[in-house]
């Protein structure tokens, strides 16, 4: 995992090199995130009743705050890396967030 630190240093030096680890970590948790859902509901781990219905809700909220991060840094005058990665930013968020909530699901 990039500490904050590394982050810092690559953003402000290379941020396209950045951008391509922020979507290769966004991809490989979106995929973990799938399977650990895909195993709830074949009854494989124990998931929560609301989990089908959050899994809808979620992407319409991502969705909304991606499109204003990427207005609100394209309003700033941001070059398109930077609008890329402000946009992409939620979507980090989520996946993250439910890559470790989902992980910590027991076996049925």
């Amino acid at each position: 995992m990039i500490t904050p630190a590394a982050a810092k240093v690559l953003t402000s030096r290379n941020l396209p090199l950045y951008l391509w680890l922020q979507i290769g970590r966004i991809a490989l948790e979106s995929q973990m995130v799938i399977a650990m859902r895909m195993a709830g509901m074949m009854g494989i781990v124990t998931q929560s009743p609301g989990e089908p219905f959050r899994m809808v809700a979620e992407k319409q909220a991502a969705a909304s705050e991606s499109l204003y991060a990427a207005i609100q840094a394209a309003s700033r005058g941001h070059s398109g890396d930077r609008v890329l990665s402000a946009a992409l930013r939620p979507y980090g968020r989520r996946t993250r967030a439910n890559s470790r909530r989902l992980a910590r699901a027991k076996s049925a």
